[in-house]
């Protein structure tokens, strides 16, 4: 009977902000971090199981210290029974009663719940012998409901409603996997749009992507409406007017300046705008939604939990619903924002720009088009084109599409040399003070 013996927890930044990767306008200098776990058996023969969350430099260190905060609901679990029964695995960190008035199901502790989480799923789908997205994709509705938490969701979605969703689209199971196997999962991609990259990066990268194959980019805006106009018209001119150009604000904005910004942007046709405002503004982002249309609102990726996403949808405040395999509590929490944008029939397009979210999120998306909303109509995931090489089990994107990945797990790990790198702040990337 094997036991989880420790929990290993690794602060690892890579200096993306020496080049401006990953900029926008709230987060000019970003340096993408993990807070990353690794779980370990008593039993040589249980493979270990890899997670993290994901931040942006400062303050990784403060998840990591919360993730030690919920190794005793972790160390000492019998592996067999915990991967039997995730749904009750993730209730059981996201209800500690002490570490939910930290929260409650937000901030830091959520933060670190979807790393412990995430490690967990991983080494369930390694014992499976299966990618994630395949685990997933094999449980039956009854399994799948049970792992949602459902006490604050049921006046939008009840379990049985879920079960019933999901049973509707367990036919095509097979057929859409075999699908994902042989095309892959359409892609966008930000590389192209960062905000500290200078004009003429934007618009050769940008031409460069849809040489690869993209038929839609994102530009970050939201600092200086001059250069967003200037940059986003010379942006249309080069790519033309088939390609979708997605454009995020990345929450700079209150609901009047959004507005008023969008207006200026609008002559360029882009297809959507993302966090145009705080992500906790349910009704603002109904507003906007409604003074921008026919552009189209996208948000989620910073929203803490399923109760957020189950307001944006009942308010009618966003056009597309944007997952974060590291922002809510894991696995669990996802299937049910999952089953709420089904409900609603609004198309997810997960949020991956950050190291490491992009490996974790297309399993997700891949899931949700075999067994819950059955379509890949109107849906991407996101790409960037960063830090992929430190992963074991790195995603493989090609003419603009993802290949489903094969690897048993949750292509979280990283390789043994990045991870000693990057470790923060003796690492040797780090320990000559740069930054």
């Amino acid at each position: 009977m094997a036991r989880i013996q420790r929990i290993d927890v690794h602060d690892v930044r890579f200096p993306t902000s020496r080049l401006r990767h990953g900029s926008d306008a709230m987060n000019p200098d970003p340096d993408y971090s993990a807070a990353y776990v690794v779980l370990h058996a008593d039993d040589p023969a249980v493979p270990a199981g890899h997670g993290f969350t994901f931040t942006i430099g400062r303050g990784n260190e403060v998840c990591c210290a919360a993730i030690r905060a919920l190794a005793e609901h972790v160390v000492g679990l019998d592996v067999a029974a915990t991967v039997a029964d995730l749904g009750e695995f993730t209730r059981r960190l996201t209800h500690d009663p002490q570490l939910r008035w930290l929260g409650p199901e937000k901030g830091v502790i959520q933060l670190a719940t979807a790393a412990v989480s995430n490690a967990m799923w991983d080494l369930a789908a390694k014992l499976a012998g299966v990618p994630l997205w395949q685990l997933l994709s094999g449980m039956s509705p009854e399994q799948l409901a049970d792992l949602v938490d459902w006490r604050y969701l049921t006046d939008a979605l009840t379990a049985e409603e879920a079960v019933d969703l999901l049973g509707a689209a367990q036919p095509g199971r097979a057929g859409r996997a075999d699908q994902l196997r042989e095309h892959g999962y359409p892609a966008y991609t930000t590389s192209p749009g960062w905000w500290g990259y200078d004009d003429a990066t934007v618009i050769r990268l940008a031409r460069a992507a849809v040489r690869d194959g993209f038929r839609q980019v994102k530009l970050k805006v939201g600092a200086d409406l001059e250069a967003d106009v200037r940059r986003l018209k010379a942006t249309r001119e080069a790519v033309g007017p088939e390609v979708r150009i997605a454009v995020d604000a990345n929450q700079r904005w209150g609901v009047p300046e959004a507005i008023a910004w969008m207006a200026a942007l609008a002559p360029y046709h882009p297809c959507w705008i993302e966090e145009p405002t705080s992500p906790d503004d349910v009704l603002g982002h109904a507003a906007v939604r409604r003074a921008v249309a026919p552009i189209r609102v996208a948000t989620g990726e910073h929203a803490a939990n399923p109760v957020v996403f189950k307001q944006l949808l009942q308010a009618g405040a966003a056009d597309v619903v944007q997952i974060d395999a590291c922002r809510v509590a894991g696995v669990a929490d996802n299937v049910a924002i999952l089953l709420l944008a089904a409900k609603f029939g609004v198309p997810v397009c997960p949020h991956a720009g950050g190291v490491g979210l992009c490996e974790l999120v297309q399993h997700l998306a891949m899931f949700d088009y075999v067994a819950v909303s059955g379509s890949i109509a109107d849906r991407v995931i996101e790409y960037v084109d960063h830090l992929h090489e430190h992963f074991v089990d790195p995603v493989v994107v090609r003419g603009g599409r993802y290949l489903a990945p094969t690897a048993p797990g949750y292509s979280a790990q990283l390789r043994p040399e990045s991870l000693a790198g990057h470790l923060f702040p003796d690492g040797p990337v780090w320990a000559g003070g740069g930054g």
